[in-house]
């Protein structure tokens, strides 16, 4: 499958995600929720990721997925350590690890990042998730998308 994920415009510092992303400073992302919400335990090792910022209509980079890690029903504690073990790669300012302060989560650590130039115009639909689960990134390109599925996103 291939994962389309919104990136936050600004993280620590005023520093972009996607520009962290495309430097390798930030090499996992991290979704998490009270219970199972996608894309937990719907992304697996080898697929493609592709990353917008939110705010923008433009898919600016893609990278492929090296390791995936589903945790449910985590203490606060257990929490915290997950957060803090994965941080040199998740590379989370205080607000974003408040955040995702979650029992479920969904860590996504992925390498092989690529800009994309010129970025890929989205087209955007109404009531989209964060992270879509699609057949293939021109589902969801100006003038070659399709109406999106929410299919692919139930558990």
């Amino acid at each position: 499958m291939t994962h389309l994920v919104y990136c936050d415009n600004v993280g620590k510092k005023g520093e972009r995600p996607i520009d962290k992303i495309l430097a390798g400073i930030k090499t996992m992302v991290v979704r998490g929720a009270a219970g199972r919400k996608i894309p937990h335990s719907r992304v697996f090792e080898g697929e493609e990721l592709y990353f917008m910022e939110k705010g923008t209509a433009q898919i600016s980079a893609k990278a492929k997925v090296k390791s995936v890690q589903n945790f449910v029903k985590l203490t606060d504690t257990e929490i915290d350590d997950v957060l803090s073990s994965n941080q040199s790669k998740l590379d989370l300012s205080d607000k974003q690890i408040v955040r995702w302060h979650k029992k479920c989560l969904c860590l996504v650590e992925f390498d092989c990042v690529e800009k994309i130039v010129p970025p890929l115009e989205f087209e955007h639909q109404g009531n989209m998730d964060d992270w879509l689960i699609i057949d293939k990134i021109e589902d969801v390109v100006v003038g070659s998308s399709i109406p999106y599925n929410y299919e692919k996103s139930r558990f």
